[in-house]
């Protein structure tokens, strides 16, 4: 096969976190390149195009911070912007910094195993090709492993079928179509609203509904972004102080308001843009079950306010969770969609799905004739871009051995048995837990920073030190366990049906929920103490 190809750093994927990574890397002089799996740069935003995709954080909150240039001449055309739009601005910011030149697209990369005596990773590609690094950097991305549901027949389904991750490049028509829609998480939701109104017939499947608030969006003119612009400083700063990365801050006292004065202000909420009903409501309602309970209701009121037909009103009112204890999906119209005649609740709980047969599904209640059935069924989340490949540590064990209970990492960046290996938005970092970008920008600085250290002091293996890194897990634990959410079933706890082992009662800690702030605190507190917990050799 020859000599692998050698370079001071790998970064896998090139997604918003790859990005930014290689950008400081380069910026560093080291020798760097990004290996991508798919056709492009993009990640999220390259994949996932289907109709109705967007952000649901404000558009000025999610771009990039560290570019004065990038944020004077970008003009976000949206408050909340589209996928298009998104993926315009990363090639943009690609283009600018002339970032493509450290990047390879179709590159795979199916196995990584550590070299002790040379201290360096070996990374195979599915194409064949090698490349040999002291650090790799994995950007994976934690939501990049779609998922399918497993029910009899499927291949046989005569029509298109696909994952919304994996939604054709070339448009889809819709129009005049019978379409089945699986599942009703963020993704489903978003997908539902959009073709709603383009379809001849709109059959959802739902097996558990979701709780979801309005967006709330709309243009942002050349004046607004203006003062937008002369805002960045104030708005990034706002969001570095609240916990969820957002300007939206949380209020306490709950219970030193009366239940008119609450419903007020969730009324006010409810009307705003984005996360606010969730993130600036009061704090209380993530850890007092009276208080979501209320807000609970206050929600369901307003869906029933919305959707005509009070028997399907019901069956979308969620009733194993209370409102903002699983992800949160935003919506555009979703409710009003279910007052269409061309759209159909198919309440899996009542008719659950017997098999696929050639023109559609066939539940023990009916068979939908479909032309077209999307699957909006969601990811293996956090850890399961690293459970694609084959990585093997120190005395050739596998992170998926070490993971299978679960990931157990030191801050989010490094585990224990993989030296040199660092991870941007991993499992256990505040990355899957508050306003993807500003997290990605702390651990991408963090990680430079620590790969720079390592290189000026001659450093050739970096190392998390166990006892450390059992003191984080069980500071992820304690931060997990205080949240009402502790044993919802969504990616908040690990759970997925259709991945072994994510079942529910399988709780798996992925996720920092400590907050932003205070993990910028304690990393900040470990680089200042000489990188305290990490062995450095």
């Amino acid at each position: 096969m020859g000599e692998p190809r050698r370079h001071d750093v790998v970064v896998i994927g090139a997604g918003v976190s790859g990005i930014y990574q290689i950008k400081r890397l380069v910026d560093l002089g080291l020798d760097a390149v990004v290996l991508e799996a798919d056709d492009d740069l993009g990640g999220t935003w390259y994949r996932n195009r289907y109709p109705g995709c967007r952000f649901d954080s404000e558009s000025y909150t999610y771009g990039y911070s560290f570019s004065k240039e990038l944020l004077d001449e970008w003009h976000w055309k949206e408050r909340f912007s589209s996928q298009p739009e998104n993926l315009r601005y990363l090639n943009h910011v690609a283009d600018l910094f002339d970032l493509r030149r450290h990047m390879r697209f179709g590159a795979r990369v199916e196995r990584m195993t550590w070299d002790e005596d040379e201290c360096v990773w070996h990374l195979t590609l599915a194409d064949g090709d090698t490349y040999a690094a002291r650090f790799v950097v994995a950007s994976l991305g934690p939501l990049s492993t779609p998922t399918l549901p497993s029910y009899e027949g499927m291949d046989d389904f005569a029509g298109e079928a696909f994952h919304t991750f994996h939604w054709p490049t070339e448009p889809v028509e819709l129009a005049g179509r019978r379409v089945g829609v699986i599942g009703t998480g963020a993704t489903g939701i978003q997908v539902i609203a959009e073709i709603a109104d383009q379809v001849a017939e709109l059959k959802v499947f739902q097996r558990r509904p979701n709780w979801s608030s309005p967006l709330n969006n709309g243009p942002i003119s050349e004046d607004e972004m203006a003062e937008i612009r002369d805002r960045y400083d104030e708005i990034f700063a706002n969001c570095a102080a609240s916990p969820g990365g957002f300007e939206h801050v949380p209020r306490w006292g709950f219970w030193d308001h009366t239940a008119e004065e609450r419903r007020a202000i969730w009324d006010e909420l409810y009307a705003s843009p984005g996360f606010a009903i969730l993130v600036a409501n009061f704090g209380e309602i993530f850890f007092d079950e009276a208080a979501n309970r209320e807000l609970s209701d206050y929600i369901a009121d307003r869906i029933r306010a919305r959707v005509d037909d009070p028997v399907v009103a019901e069956k979308l009112i969620p009733r194993d969770h209370g409102f903002g204890l699983q992800r949160l999906p935003l919506e555009t119209n979703y409710f009003e969609a279910y007052n269409r005649d061309n759209v159909e609740l198919v309440d899996l709980s009542d008719t659950p799905i017997e098999r696929f047969t050639p023109t559609g599904i066939q539940t023990t209640g009916a068979h939908h004739e479909l032309d077209v059935i999307v699957y909006a069924t969601g990811f293996d989340a956090i850890t399961g871009a690293y459970d694609r490949i084959d990585i093997r540590g120190v005395d050739g064990t596998t992170l998926a051995e070490k993971w299978r209970d679960g990931p157990r990492t030191y801050v989010g960046v490094l585990t224990r048995g993989f030296p040199n290996l660092f991870m941007v938005a991993g499992p256990q970092s505040v990355s899957g837990s508050t306003n993807f970008p500003r997290a990605i920008e702390t651990g991408v600085d963090w990680v430079t920073d620590l790969i720079e250290h390592a290189a000026q002091r001659g450093h050739r293996r970096v190392e998390a030190e166990s006892d450390a890194e059992q003191e984080w897990v069980d500071e992820v634990v304690r931060a997990h366990e205080r949240l009402l959410f502790r044993r919802s079933k969504g990616w908040f706890t690990g759970y997925n049906s259709n991945v072994a082992g994510h079942q529910e009662g399988q709780v798996r800690y992925q996720a920092y929920f400590g907050g932003a702030p205070r993990y910028r605190d304690k990393v900040d507190e470990i680089a200042a103490d000489g990188y305290r917990g990490i062995d450095l050799s």
